[in-house]
Formats: structure tokens, sequence, C-alpha cells
């Protein structure tokens, strides 16, 4: 039977700049946005460039009053909502409550226009919200001072917004991966619970509290001011919050009902405002909004601070809402976009939400991205395009020019209890769970991520999270996997031997996989394991009395997709080595050839042994095979004549694999052998 042996097959040469172009293009354009481009005419192209920044050009034209019909039902579902929430994530961000509606206004309008998703409802965020007013009321009373306090929100708007539109300017969004799945679930968990027992100081109608957000010191101010409990404060919270639970519950069980959940925040505010008014509960305990100015959003860029010594604050706030609120939006944008089978465009959206908060930190806004509540309630109302932010916007509009009296009424404690109901979806119990069964590393990140939120602070605890996450990482790089491959009996297919039970080594080869690139940070780590997988190897054979050894030890590069100059230093020092190891066995007439042949490596890498080979001997073409297979084959058929040479006294040059008589560039070489599978004793 013939075997044929086929030669790995140097990668096509390519200039310098070529590659530099090709690896800038897969690196910060990997969907080609310009491919729409080719061919067009300037006309064309005209028209695409500005239907790629303003992404309302392309679906506007096609706009219909069917579409419409859908998007004003859903606009006016989430303004339901987003008014009552506006106004609570205002207050947990210790600003003025109108800045909550401002900021439900202005932003969706700039996301209708420049934003890639159908579904994402724009507007004030809960987590967002927590951090923003806990970074800045570290150092500024929102109290003592809540001019300066605003101020510094505004700024530190804008420099979330500038971060957020220079990640998609200069397509870094692979940032944002660094906050992994499992730490996200750990971190907004954490959060919501920070949320939730923040608002005890509304649900219980507590005066005065703690400015800290670990869990200790907000259960400690709660039990240290029961003297400042209200029974009336807290009546009226437990019912409207089991009130808002229960319409949640039953909007999650039939998803038909949306509208009961998406409405209750509204009808709870609506309900304890006509309360407090008709028995003057304001006057027993029960703390109200008070007064809210009419009019839409006046301007705010005058209020921007660029300089003194609260720029380092705020631009580290806006550092860590602005990344937060962009994965967050980002997420809730695919999250709807895979369930209506379309595309969002990462750096869009970061452009988008971006200049959005831009604007907004100008027109009296702090941050805002999509929430989650929103966007579900948005998508389960049957929205079919971005204008129903633009009539949500314009919904609030007409509550700022005309409905802010209403308000003057509404009692704290519902606001709490429409936070409490918003963020409690956050805890996610199944996801944890499911992680726990996937990965447990992945368990501990999020489990960090949860309790340094609860027990530190909402940033410090995200900065664990995302510090071990990256350990993670270097560890995986500096320690990759390498496995002992075998033989499936019968078969040329060669597995993890300590995965497959049914594959068996092959005397006389140290077969071993390396699945990751090879670069400077696990060169010397690979060599220790190499030699060490030798060692034992050998080991193992004089305790069991063989004379085998190891002749050849094959390296399956598949896995490695690149390496770096210490990658190729890694494999002339281990070909030195064995090339050592081989010259001493040959004195002491132990048959042991510790041949270096490497399986199927890719074109950069083989590219990069070929250059780095003066010698020639590193990459020439009969030590590279394109599968361990047929490595195996070849090698074992060819290493007769030379073990019996050298078992005769015979000195031989076998510093460099077998020799063919072809030329080395041919395409295949014939070897005949009785079977393609190896016979596991040929070399023994």
């Amino acid at each position: 039977m013939e075997t044929e042996v086929h030669r790995v097959a140097p990668p096509p040469h390519r200039s310098t700049l070529e590659k530099l172009r090709t690896r800038l293009k897969e690196t910060f354009f990997p969907d080609d946005p310009l491919r729409q481009f080719k061919g067009q005419s300037w006309k064309v192209k005209s028209i695409l460039g500005a239907q790629y920044i303003f992404p309302i050009l392309e679906w506007g034209p096609k706009y219909s009053l069917t579409l419409l019909k859908s998007d004003i039902v859903s606009g006016l579902t989430i303004a339901s909502l987003a008014i009552p929430q506006g106004i609570s994530y205002a207050k947990l961000a210790n600003l003025p409550p109108i800045v909550g509606l401002y900021s439900s206004f202005v932003p969706p309008l700039i996301y209708a226009v420049l934003g890639s998703s159908r579904d994402l409802a724009v507007g004030p965020v809960s987590i967002a919200s927590l951090i923003m007013g806990s970074m800045l009321r570290q150092q500024v009373s929102p109290a003592k001072d809540p001019i300066l306090f605003l101020q510094l929100a505004f700024s530190s708007t804008f420099f979330a917004g500038l971060v957020q539109a220079s990640l998609g300017f200069l397509r870094l969004g692979f940032i944002i991966d660094f906050l992994s799945k499992a730490t996200l679930i750990g971190f907004m968990a954490g959060a919501a619970i920070i949320v939730s027992l923040q608002q005890l100081k509304s649900l219980l109608g507590i005066t005065h509290f703690t400015k800290k957000m670990g869990i200790v010191p907000v259960l400690t101010s709660v039990f240290h001011n029961t003297h400042e409990w209200s029974w009336q404060t807290i009546l009226m919270g437990f019912c409207f919050l089991v009130f808002l639970l229960l319409t949640r519950h039953i909007s999650m069980k039939k998803p038909k009902l949306f509208w009961v959940s998406a409405g209750a925040p509204l009808l709870s505010v609506i309900l304890s405002t006509l309360l407090v008014f008709a028995f003057k509960a304001q006057n027993h305990g029960i703390s109200v909004i008070g007064k809210l100015q009419e009019g839409l959003n006046p301007p705010s860029w005058n209020m921007l601070h660029f300089h003194g010594s609260y720029l380092g604050l705020v631009m580290k706030t806006g550092l860590v809402t602005g990344i937060i609120s962009l994965t967050e939006g980002i997420a809730v944008g695919r999250t709807f976009a895979a369930l209506k089978n379309y595309q969002v465009d990462g750096n869009k959206e970061m452009i988008a939400i971006g200049l959005m908060n831009i604007v907004g930190s100008s027109t009296s806004c702090y941050v805002t991205t999509g929430a989650f509540s929103r966007s579900a309630v948005n998508h389960n109302a049957g929205c079919k395009t971005a204008v129903s932010n633009i009539i949500m916007a314009v919904t609030v509009m007409v509550t700022l020019l005309f409905l802010m009296p209403l308000f003057q009424y509404t009692p704290n404690v519902v606001l709490g209890a429409i936070i409490v109901t918003a963020v409690v979806g956050l805890v996610d119990i199944p996801a944890a769970c499911q992680i726990w069964k996937i990965d447990k590393f992945d368990f501990l990140v999020m489990l960090c991520a949860f309790l340094g939120v609860l027990f530190i602070s909402v940033q410090e605890g995200l900065a664990i999270a995302v510090g071990i996450s990256v350990f993670k990482v270097l560890l995986q790089i500096t320690r990759p996997k390498t496995v002992m491959l075998g033989n499936i009996p019968g078969t040329d297919i060669y597995r993890n031997l300590h995965h497959y039970k049914e594959a068996v080594s092959i005397p006389g080869f140290l077969i071993l996989s390396i699945e990751a690139p090879i670069n400077f940070a696990n060169t010397t780590y690979l060599k220790e394991r190499v030699t060490r997988w030798i060692e034992e190897y050998e080991t193992e054979d004089a305790n069991a009395k063989k004379k085998s050894g190891v002749k050849f030890v094959i390296l399956d590069l598949s896995a490695v997709s690149a390496i770096d100059t210490n990658g190729v230093s890694f494999f002339k020092d281990l070909k030195m080595a064995l090339e050592k190891k081989n010259l001493e066995a040959s004195h002491t007439k132990i048959t042991s050839l510790h041949l270096l042949v490497l399986v199927n490596p890719v074109g950069e890498v083989i590219e990069k042994l070929q250059r780095a080979d003066d010698a020639k001997e590193l990459a020439r073409p009969d030590c590279l095979f394109l599968t361990v297979g047929e490595a195996v084959t070849s090698l074992v058929s060819t290493s007769k004549p030379q073990i019996r040479a050298r078992d005769n006294g015979e000195v031989r040059d076998e510093s460099s694999c077998h020799k063919y008589g072809g030329p080395a560039t041919a395409a295949t070489i014939t070897v005949r052998e009785g079977s393609s599978s190896v016979n596991a004793g040929v070399l023994a």
C-alpha cells in the first residue's frame, strides 16, 4: 500500500507593508466596513458614506405608516416607564430629579439618528447612576454644594462620552471585552444589591444616611437610625413595592402582558401622588420630591469643568461610568438584535452613545445608555425602528413643558420602590449556576466582583474582577496547555492520551501538541515542559527495562497561530538540546535519536522559522509534515536502516531528519508501508 506524504508549503511571499496592512485591517477593521464602497461611483459612495454615519438615512426612506403605528405604541409604552425611572435614577445619582427627565429627552433623539439598534431604549440607568453619584460624593457633598456637584456630573458625562466616542472612532472596542460575562454578572448582582440597600433610606424614611456604598456601613446606618423610621413611609413603600414586584412577575410569566409591568411604575407614581395630595401625607412623615422646574433642557456647556483640582475626579468618574454604560448598552443591543436576526455595529454604537453623552453634557443631561428594562419593554411592545426613541422623547418633552407641577407631591418612597423593582432582575442566579458548571475560575471571578462591590465599593469591586480576569488571561498565555498524543488503533488519528483511553503511545516517539501561540511570555516554560516530557518518557522506559528511548520528538503546531523571536529561539534551543542528547547517546551506544519534527505549522510560523534558520536545518522540508500520522509513518520507514547502522557500530550524522531521494520542494513523496496505521512495536 502507498501512503502519500504531503509537504508543508511555505506561504506566498508578501511585502512588509502588505503584512502590516493586513494585520491592521484584521485588528481594527475585522468587519471590513469599506467593502460596500468597492466598485461604486462617487455619487453612490457619498450616499453610502452618509448612511454609514447616519443609519437613519438608510431605513428612513423606507419608513411606512405601518411601522409608525408600531413605533408609537412602543414609544408611549417605554415613556410610561422612562419618566418615573428617570426621576428615580437621578436621585440615585444624587442629582435633581429634573435632570433625569432631561436625560430622557435629548439623548434618545441623538441615538435615533446615529444608533444602529432598532430595540435599544436610551436613558439613565441604575448602575451608572450609582457609580457617578458615589464617586463624586467622595469629594463633594451634593447637599452642601449642589451647584458644584452638578457641574462635576456634567463634566464627568462629557468625559464619559469622549471615551466612548474615541473607542468607536479608533476601533478599540475590544477593550470593553476585558469585562467578561462572569465579571459583569457578578458586578451587576453586587451593584443591584447595593442599589436596593441604598433605597432603604427612602423606604424607611431615614433622614441621616451614610455616604459609603458598602453593605456593612449601609446596614449599620439603617439600624443606628431606627428612631427615624416612619411607619407611614414603611407602609406605603411596602404596598407599592409588592404591587410593582407582582406586576413584574406577571409580565415575566406571560410576556404578552408586558404592558402590565411597563405601566406599573407610572401608575404607582400617579396613585401615590394622589394619596399624598389627598391626605396631606407630606405633613405626616412622608417626604416628597417638591416643586420641579418647568421647561426644556437648559444649556450647560458653561458648567463643564476642564481645569482645577477636580479635573482628575471627573476624568476618573467619566472613564469608569463610560466603560460600564458602554458595555451595558452594547450588550443589551446585541441581545435583542440576535432575537430579531439583525446585526448591531459595535463601533457605530460606541460613536452613537459617545456623541449622545457629549451632546447631553451640554444640555443638562448626565450619563445615559441603553437600559435593559426599557429595551425589553420596547422589544415586547413591537418596536420596528429607532423612531420609538423619538416618540418617547416627544412624550418626555410634553411632560417637561406641561406636566411638571403634577410631580410636586410624588413621594420619594415610591421612587425607591421603582428602583428596587428595576434592579432586582440584575441578580441573575441561573447564569451564576451555569458559570459554576462550566468554569470554576470564571465563577471565582464572578464571586470576587460580587463580594468586592458588596464589601468594598462599586469601582474597587469592578477593578478586582477585571484584574483577576486579566490574570487568568496572562496565566493562559504564560502557561500554555501541552498534551501528549497517542494513536487511535486502526487509524492514523492522534489524540490526547489522557482524554482518549483507547489511544496508545508509539514506542520511540514523543508526540506533543502545543495549544497556544509561542512567544516571549511562555518559551521558558515550554522548553522546561518539553524537556520534562522527554525525561519522564525515558524514566518510564528505564523502569520498564525497555530499550526504545525517545528517537523522535514530534511537535504538533496546529494550534500555534503565531510565534515571535523568542518562539524561534525556543525551537533552536530545543533542537540543540536534542542534538546534545543524541551525541551523548552515540558515545554510550544507546539507541536514541532525539530528532525534532514539526507538524502542520501555520504560514507565519514556517515563514519566521525559515528566515531565522541560516543553516537550513530547523525548517527543512523533510522535517515538516502536515499531519502527525504522515510524520510517524514516514519516520518509521526511514529510521529502520539508520537504527540498524547504529547497532552495527557505524557513526552517521543524524542531527537532521531523514533525507529523501527527490528534491526537497516536491509536492508529495510516496512511502511504501504495509498499512497507514503504525505498528506500535516497530521501533521497540
